[in-house]
């Protein structure tokens, strides 16, 4: 074991395993004890961190199933640390994993996220990503599990590269929370990801953005999302604005969080950045105002909050999609009787005529269609569909 950690070990650590060292540990493990046990397992330990092909070993050559029988058998702290170390290296192949699961072992998995150097659980946290994204139950067996507040706990505690492969393997397990958002609420995970929403890493912003989308399916949890939302709109830089209102997009198309964001006074803020904020924010909001609109309620929050005639005049103004996003937008106000004759003139509009001929066709071929794609799956898992939009089309083609 110590000649197997010279300089960075590495090196030797793969020699080794070429020779054969690593059948050997598996023949002796199971027949040894004590002091002698722990050395063979520290060695094991080294020569899996290090060489692939001692990996490849340890699951074809019998190893797994030791390491297993081990584990299962040990209450040793010092020698169950170093076995969780090595299951999550080998946890990072295919065929281990799903051993894992045809053994019902996953609990082990959970367990050693919780556990050991940094750099192991990062390592689990991967293989848990790769465990949500197969299909059947093993996401809902993770989450029976535990796995949520151990992921969370290294949202909060690890470096930056931890909390992004964390923050990954939350959002392929909040995929199929099935409306059971509690198990994230409870371990603290919806401020972690506004934090993470507002922080400098793109990818960890887009990370953000889909794990509170889909979050945001209980009234709850949407409340505390929406708030602090809106707290980001009013107080945060552009990036985190973007961000925030792509967030407002994909929940204004839900049943449950748009009347959140109808109570939340949300829509006056998105009012005054509809009217002043950068092109890309005001796009976010007018496709927010777009799906808003398909609700009465929504309709006189709108209205009152005055945006009305920042619609009318993004008809005439801005790019395509503001454009196209206040001619949806108007068409829902035109089509109402209490607004029709305050946008009646939006008929000599060309941009509005076009959209308001689409919407038409649409819904004359369609009976029914849910207004977002992005929010299709949170939608079908909680069994309440969404309105029709042009907004859904266009995320589509």
């Amino acid at each position: 074991m110590c000649i197997s950690c010279r300089g960075d070990g590495a090196a030797l650590a793969i020699e080794m395993g070429t020779h054969g060292v690593t059948h050997s540990l598996i023949r002796l493990l199971p027949h040894s004890k004590g002091t002698m046990q722990e050395v063979l397992i520290k060695l094991l330990l080294v020569l899996v961190n290090f060489s692939n092909e001692s990996r490849i070993t340890v699951f074809s050559g019998g190893g797994f199933r030791v390491i297993m029988n081990l584990l299962n058998s040990h209450n040793n702290d010092n020698i169950r640390l170093y076995l969780l170390e090595i299951l999550s290296m080998l946890g990072l192949q295919k065929n281990v994993r799903n051993e894992l699961m045809r053994l019902g072992a996953l609990h082990l998995i959970v367990e050693a996220a919780g556990t050991g150097s940094m750099i192991s659980r990062e390592r689990v946290c991967q293989s848990i990503e790769l465990l949500g994204g197969v299909p059947g139950e093993t996401e809902h067996e993770l989450l029976e599990l535990g796995a949520v507040p151990v992921l969370v706990q290294l949202l909060r505690d690890g470096d930056k590269t931890t909390k992004l492969i964390a923050a990954k393997s939350l959002r392929r397990l909040s995929v199929h929370v099935d409306g059971k958002t509690r198990p994230f609420t409870q371990a603290g995970a919806i401020p972690l990801f506004v934090e993470l929403l507002q922080g400098p890493d793109p990818y960890g912003k887009g990370i953000a953005e889909d794990v509170l989308s889909e979050l945001a399916v209980r009234e709850h949890s949407a409340i505390e999302i929406v708030g602090h939302l809106v707290r980001i709109l009013r107080e945060g830089d552009h990036e985190s604005k973007v961000s925030a209102t792509n967030v407002m997009w994909d929940l204004s198309g839900c049943r449950i969080s748009s009347p959140v964001i109808r109570d939340s006074g949300a829509i006056p803020v998105l009012v005054v950045l509809l009217r002043s904020g950068t092109e890309t924010v005001m796009e976010n909001v007018s496709r927010v105002f777009a799906e808003l609109s398909y609700d009465g309620a929504d309709r006189l929050a709108l209205a009152k909050a005055g945006a009305i005639p920042i619609l009318m005049v993004l008809l005439h103004q801005g790019n395509e999609e503001l454009r196209d996003n206040a001619a949806e937008a108007i068409f829902n106000f035109y089509e109402d009787p209490l607004y029709h004759h305050r946008v009646s003139h939006a008929i000599y509009v060309p941009s509005f005529r076009y959209i308001r001929n689409r919407l038409i066709r649409t819904r004359t071929s369609n009976g029914h269609m849910t207004s977002s794609s992005r929010r299709m799956s949170v939608e079908h898992l909680i069994g309440n569909p969404c309105r029709i939009s042009c907004n859904h089309l266009k995320c589509m083609f």
